[in-house]
């Protein structure tokens, strides 16, 4: 069975879209997971078998001869038209033109915002895969923190240098969810902060990155919730800064930290 944090990190890898630390994770992992393995080499036996099959079909003989002569049937018509009687002939054929090009920018405008919001629906939903797989591989012994501690001005300063933005570090130890570390880490092609909370036994790894655009908006709210692989993730965006948190508590309680943080 394919692994589902790595079913759409497997279509990546093999088109070559992924970075080397990806790239290299992907190949350890299909080292150990025959599902996953498997998965990969079916694909690349269908690639093989679509590059290789003779999926080309030739346009019948006399096709453009047609296409050429329907293009100008109705300018030979219009070059006619010289009396006054024609005037609305050559009125409703240009109404036609138009009614045809008005159709073809609508048509086209309408598929560019279908791919582009696709586009930007899968990547949404890779960097929440990516979270996922980030915050499983945390928990292996020794991977959960670069460095550990409950002070959050000493976790704040340890990111001076190592990220390009300063991560907001706070701990709630208080209201029962204390800060316990952070990390570097690496998400949607750059490194990310990456601090870790915990609840009782269950960890939580919140995923600090700058936003791209400058429409982030600030209100705070989360903007998405899932489960993946077990996994509850909320994702929302405060002041320029995206945010993840990922863990396997409930999603009440994970939400309830999440406006922690918002306040």
């Amino acid at each position: 069975m394919v692994c589902e944090s790595n079913a759409q990190l497997l279509h990546a890898y093999l088109d070559g879209e992924l970075d080397l630390v990806r790239s290299l994770e992907i190949e350890e992992h299909l080292k150990a997971c025959a599902g996953c393995a498997q998965e990969l080499q079916s694909q690349q036996t269908l690639r093989k078998a679509m590059r290789s099959a003779n999926l080309y079909q030739r346009a019948p003989r006399g096709l453009e001869g047609r296409i050429r002569a329907g293009a100008f049937v109705d300018r030979r018509r219009l070059d006619t038209v010289d009396s006054a009687s024609d005037r609305p002939v050559l009125r409703r054929y240009l109404l036609q033109w138009v009614g045809v090009a008005a159709a073809v920018v609508l048509a086209a405008a309408f598929g560019f915002r279908l791919v582009s919001g696709a586009h930007k629906e899968s990547s949404e939903e890779l960097l929440a895969q990516e979270a996922v797989a980030s915050h499983i591989r945390s928990l292996q012994p020794g991977h959960l923190f670069d460095v550990e501690s409950t002070d959050q001005h000493t976790v704040k300063p340890w990111f001076d240098g190592k990220v390009d933005f300063a991560p907001p570090v706070r701990d709630f130890a208080d209201q029962g969810f204390p800060l316990v570390g952070g990390r570097l880490d690496y998400l949607g092609h750059r490194d990310v902060a990456a601090l870790v909370y915990q609840r009782r036994k269950h960890v939580i790894n919140v995923f600090v990155l700058p936003e791209a655009s400058a429409d982030s908006g600030g209100a705070g709210a989360p903007q998405s919730q899932q489960s993946i692989s077990g996994y509850n993730l909320i994702i929302w965006r405060q002041g320029g800064v995206r945010f993840i948190a990922v863990s396997d508590l409930s999603r009440d309680e994970l939400h309830q930290f999440v406006q922690l943080l918002n306040r």
